[in-house]
């Protein structure tokens, strides 16, 4: 994210009216490989080919904030490979955390990482430090201090299912669970900062807050996601869940939230609604169906029918209902960006 881009993030996140409406949108390994032509294992292996990914999308669309800009990031493995997990990966797929919480009491035992030294965690900063001339050189700097969420990490360590009848059936073991987890979270997100001044953001993702109620959420997410998004002093605290939005919208103010990106089945009329006026919202165009499936004319059909929908414009970067996927064509991304800048 160049500076022009982070000063009209920091203005839309602040209430005023930005124009065009700026354009932004979360790519990161299930997009940036195949579009850049290559594979996603050497997507991931090679910092040479990571940097070049990235610095063709920056250079082909300039008008767009690529959120959180140059993501440093192994899949869903990053954050659980700390915690022993393992990792496996293919050519052109996306690789899988291993579950390795077999138990109630071995949640609950769960001993912390070192972030200096455990996992993937030191080669993700030490792929930032060695990119970082380049990513300069090229007008831009790394922004965000980027991590996978609490209850999301928990999810890969303990198994999805697991993790969710623990909310009800061992709570005081799932409990302790994400007080390590929140606490490794907050020591990550300030060794990124600690490592490049140029953070000001922090930008959490975690979908597993969408499988739950408003009550467990409450008592669940919102405290360990309050606990993250406060590891140090930033602008700008970004958060994606693109499952279930409306569970946690009511409580985003309250866990720091300013900015929001959600599911694509709620529309941005309704979101403004339910999280208030002092969250931006990033979304909100079908990110499969027709950001990625769709002819560039449905991509302009559906960036009208979105914007139609919410009259007052601050606080709002228009974008799709999540990452960009894969197949997302560069025809589809012009359009978007030039309808927006016509509506805008």
């Amino acid at each position: 994210m160049n500076d022009k881009q982070w000063q009209d993030l920091l203005r839309v996140v602040g209430g005023e009216a930005v124009k065009p409406l700026p354009v932004g949108f979360i790519i990161d390994s299930p997009w940036l490989p195949g579009w850049a032509g290559m594979s996603t294992l050497d997507y991931f292996a090679c910092g040479p080919r990571w940097l070049e990914a990235n610095l063709a999308a920056v250079r082909r669309f300039p008008d767009v904030m690529f959120l959180p800009g140059f993501w440093a990031e192994f899949g869903m493995c990053t954050e659980p490979s700390a915690f022993g997990t393992k990792c496996t990966w293919h050519e052109n797929d996306l690789p899988f955390a291993h579950p390795v919480l077999k138990t109630p009491d071995e949640m609950a035992a769960l001993a912390k990482p070192d972030v200096r030294t455990d996992g993937l965690l030191p080669f993700v900063l030490k792929r930032l430090e060695h990119a970082r001339p380049a990513i300069e050189a090229e007008g831009h700097a790394i922004r965000f201090a980027v991590a996978r969420g609490p209850l999301n990490i928990a999810s890969f360590l303990a198994g999805s299912t697991e993790f969710l009848m623990a909310v009800k059936t061992n709570p005081q073991e799932l409990h302790a669970m994400l007080g390590v987890i929140t606490d490794f979270l907050c020591d990550w997100l300030r060794a990124q900062a600690a490592a490049f001044p140029t953070i000001q953001g922090i930008f959490l993702l975690d979908d597993l807050v969408g499988f739950l109620g408003a009550d467990d959420c409450r008592a669940v997410a919102a405290p360990y996601l309050k606990k993250a998004f406060h590891a140090f002093d930033s602008k700008i605290r970004f958060f994606h869940n693109d499952a279930h939005g409306l569970v946690c919208a009511p409580m985003l103010e309250e866990m720091g939230v300013n900015l929001f990106n959600f599911s694509f089945q709620h529309s941005l009329g309704l979101m403004r609604e339910r999280a208030g006026p002092n969250v931006a919202l990033l979304g909100n165009l079908p990110p499969r169906d027709v950001l990625a499936a769709g002819t560039p004319e449905d991509v302009r059909k559906g960036v009208r029918a979105m914007l139609d929908g919410l009259p007052d414009k601050r606080r709002l970067i228009v974008s799709c209902g999540g990452g960009i996927p894969p197949g997302v064509s560069t025809e589809n991304i012009e359009a978007f960006v030039k309808t927006v800048q016509e509506c805008g």
